[in-house]
């Protein structure tokens, strides 16, 4: 017995939920690592050039800390949808500088993997923290963003009051009274019942829909996977894509939108 739609959909959540989560632990994991070995050398430079006991504990900090805080400033500005210099000063100043007193430290080397074994633990860590902010950014966004698919309801066209008042009062001229005149019989045309949309009709519907839920942005694919989930329309990647590619060929403005995700 094949599962309806609506238990695909979950199995499918869950899924993604598992991969987003065990991800999740291993990027936190090597972050850990790689901040603990970049840790670790700076500690024994300074260690090695006058500093002793809690002091050269304490050194580290002042290298290290300056990446975190600059990647938690970054992830600060790109849920705010700005760029934030500083940000990225801070990170780069605190990468470059970890770097290079961690290669600084192995002193002079005949082997080049000294230097590079040196240098894998705070590239490591800025690469891992990266990563791991950028996980976080998804997640607030995925909790902040309530897609809707919006309805435009076809209404009857309004006539200003103004315009009715402002328009001159024109008196036709006195007719002299007619016999009155049978007026021949106009057979009515029967209404035209309006034909269903189609699966693809409905599925652009949607899709169009979520440019203007999403703040004049991009819909990303699961952002269209999600909605058309929610309407009982097919959601595969390949329909997302195609769905979005005829949206943005009926209307070529939409593709010079941002993405619904910065990063």
């Amino acid at each position: 017995m094949r599962p309806s739609g609506s238990s695909a959909v979950a199995t499918r959540t869950d899924a993604q939920l598992g991969l987003a989560i065990g991800a999740a632990v291993l990027t936190t994991a090597l972050t850990a690592v790689s901040f603990w070995l970049s840790f670790e050398a700076l500690h024994d430079l300074a260690s090695a050039h006058r500093l002793q006991g809690e002091r050269a504990w304490a050194w580290p900090a002042t290298v290290d800390t300056f990446i975190a805080v600059g990647e938690l400033l970054i992830l600060r500005a790109s849920l705010m949808r700005r760029v934030d210099p500083w940000a990225i000063a801070l990170t780069a100043a605190g990468s470059l500088g970890s770097i290079a007193l961690n290669v600084a430290g192995v002193g002079v080397s005949d082997d080049p993997l000294d230097y590079v074994t040196a240098a894998v633990p705070p590239v490591a860590a800025l690469l891992a923290f990266g990563v791991l902010m950028r996980q976080v950014h998804e997640f607030l966004v995925s909790r902040q963003e309530t897609v809707t698919v919006p309805v435009m309801p076809v209404s009857a066209p309004v006539i200003s009051t103004e315009a009715a008042i402002e328009a001159p009062n024109i008196t036709e001229p006195e007719e002299t009274p007619e016999e009155p005149k049978e007026a021949p019989e106009v057979a009515e045309e029967p209404e035209k019942s309006q034909e269903p949309l189609t699966q693809r009709e409905q599925i652009d519907l949607v899709v169009r829909g979520l440019y203007d839920a999403l703040g004049n942005r991009r819909p990303a694919t699961r952002h269209i996977r999600q909605a058309l989930a929610d309407a009982n329309l097919p959601n595969s990647d390949g329909t997302c894509r195609e769905a979005r590619k005829r949206v943005e060929q009926a209307e070529p403005h939409l593709k010079d939108l941002p993405d619904a995700i910065a990063a």
